[in-house]
């Protein structure tokens, strides 16, 4: 008895102030240039207050602080579904689908989820099956490149994506054991999005749940 399993991851302004003018430029309030030598101070202090630059893939807009490329809007959380959830079913597959939203500040260069309940914890996931598509389960779209990597160790998997997913789109990773877990319950993985670019700075998306049932008919 298969029971397709479907869950998600746990959750007037007033008038601008003009201040002093030079040679026809506005300048914000108490920031008078005065002369020459005082202008390159201000200029320079204003410089030191924006420590933020962009870069990144064509098409996107990474943000980085301090060295690190993160999210300004990262995805808030992950669907999690299965449509084969009996103990020690063959070459199961799991969706993992986000949604990007527009003003995510960078493409999706990477996701990766860890094991963190459940009885089991032998199950190994079978790389070479990992794939994703823009879309939603049973709804695919164009298919994504993917490289993986399963740590059997910290219960962990990474999938990067060698061209990077734009903002605005929603896309599903597909993963797949050799077996569902030989023993039912509830298995909690942690999951978690980096953007692409330099020294991706990882935002949790919440916990991603998915149930296991013994086969009634053994």
């Amino acid at each position: 008895m298969h029971r397709p399993f479907r869950e998600q991851s746990t959750p007037s302004r007033p008038p601008r102030s003009r201040g002093p003018r030079s040679r026809g430029a506005w300048v914000p309030p108490g920031l008078g240039l005065g002369p020459w030598p005082n202008r390159w101070a201000t200029a320079l202090a204003l410089a030191l207050l924006l420590p933020l630059e962009t870069a990144g893939p064509r098409g996107a807009t990474a943000l980085e602080l301090r060295g690190a490329t993160v999210f300004e809007k990262a995805p808030w959380q992950v669907e999690l579904v299965s449509y084969n959830t009996t103990v020690g079913y063959p070459l199961p597959e799991y969706y993992f689908t986000l949604e990007l939203d527009p003003a995510a500040g960078a493409a999706l260069g990477g996701f990766r989820f860890r094991q963190i309940r459940g009885v089991d914890r032998q199950f190994p996931f079978l790389t070479a099956r990992t794939r994703a598509f823009l879309g939603r389960p049973r709804r695919e779209g164009a298919k994504l490149p993917v490289r993986a990597v399963f740590d059997p160790g910290t219960r962990s998997m990474q999938v990067d994506f060698p061209e990077p997913i734009q903002p605005g789109n929603t896309v599903t990773i597909v993963v797949v054991p050799w077996t569902n877990p030989m023993q039912s319950d509830t298995y909690l993985f942690a999951a978690e999005v980096l953007p692409a670019g330099e020294n991706a700075e990882p935002s949790s998306v919440g916990v991603a749940t998915l149930r296991i049932y013994q086969n009634t008919y053994w």
